[in-house]
């Protein structure tokens, strides 16, 4: 599809105003005029993610309404850059972008048929990564994979504990630090999720719900605690971390799903000399190269079956789906990834 056959109008899912999930809503929007240094992609699928739930509720700052809501997605390129100093730039060219290209986007307002992205956040899907795959794996795969390389570079022989290993983050985790050769602890809530964590390479997996964590995490460590821990709980888990970790051991603060940490003393750390980091996946994927680099290394794990992208849920493209989408996430009981169908082919 060339520019000129673009519709002049689309649907897109997002708010008019930030609140509950009843401020969700559908609406008309012109199709995006894509900038000089853009990428114009005509939406298959959108990934659910926590900082959707952060927009709706204004937590983030939104420049004007009505927004978009999503910040990931997967598509087909439908226009390309204009800007010569972008067609120019070997970086630019190394992405291989064409017309029809599929490839995998983070920006806000994926939530829509089409969106707009800086070509410096789009990356091409291999052949064996359907754009379906792209949207659920890239931000929390890249995520996970950034993490267990720079926050903490998984080693063979280390034991790691992940906080919790059964959502669509953990899940990948596991994966990736197995596959290090690495020994996985995981916390979950329910017997059913401990399972799957097991399936996706946990060695061990504790209840926190019905086990002592802390002692049991001493007691599969010999008493010396984990070589690293990454928690995505926050708050709950957050000073529990102290007790389990070995000395000169390394906490990766990785989200807050039950608030945020609390300001503590940095002499905290001096009893082990533990490192503390709160990273962001932006930061390790800041300039193109690094982001062609390590999207280039998820997607080529996810097409050889060497890392595995759990969809927990597919959520139909309208305001009540969406809703249900961030009902469900925050709710807790998801496992795996909530993607949004938009307008994949063969769909119309």
């Amino acid at each position: 599809m060339s520019t000129a056959q673009l519709p002049a109008k689309m649907q897109a899912i997002g708010i008019n105003k930030t609140g509950d999930f009843d401020v969700i809503e559908k609406f008309e929007l012109p199709v995006p005029q894509n900038a000089p240094g853009n990428v114009l992609v005509k939406v298959h699928y959108g990934g659910v993610n926590f900082i959707d739930t952060y927009y709706r509720k204004g937590l983030y700052a939104i420049s004007s309404f009505p927004q978009p809501l999503g910040t990931e997605a997967a598509g087909e390129v439908v226009g390309l850059p204009t800007d010569e100093k972008v067609l120019n730039d070997e970086e630019y060219k190394l992405r291989g972008f064409k017309l029809g290209t599929n490839v995998a986007v983070y920006g806000l307002g994926s939530f829509a048929e089409y969106v707009s992205v800086p070509w410096t956040k789009t990356y091409s899907l291999p052949d064996g990564v359907s754009t379906r795959t792209a949207a659920a794996g890239l931000t929390q795969g890249a995520t996970a994979l950034t993490f267990v390389t720079e926050a903490y570079n998984v080693q063979k022989g280390d034991i790691i504990l992940v906080h919790t290993v059964a959502g669509g983050l953990g899940l990948l985790f596991a994966q990736l630090i197995k596959r290090r050769g690495a020994t996985v602890i995981g916390t979950t809530s329910t017997p059913e999720k401990a399972e799957i964590a097991k399936q996706n390479g946990a060695d061990h997996v504790i209840l926190y719900t019905k086990e002592d964590t802390v002692q049991r995490v001493l007691e599969l460590t010999n008493g010396e605690g984990v070589h690293a821990i990454f928690d995505g709980v926050g708050k709950d888990t957050f000073e529990s971390d102290f007790k389990m970790i070995r000395r000169k051991g390394t906490i990766v603060s990785v989200g807050n799903a039950s608030g945020a940490v609390p300001p503590f003393p940095p002499l905290k750390l001096v009893e082990k000399n533990v490192r503390l980091l709160r990273p962001t996946l932006g930061n390790y994927v800041y300039t193109p190269e690094e982001g062609r680099h390590y999207t280039t290394e998820l997607f080529n794990l996810i097409a050889k079956g060497d890392l595995k992208i759990r969809i927990h849920a597919e959520y139909p493209f309208t305001a009540e789906g969406v809703q249900q989408a961030q009902k469900d996430l925050t709710g807790g009981k998801t496992v795996g990834k909530l993607i949004v169908k938009v307008a994949p082919p063969g769909d119309a």
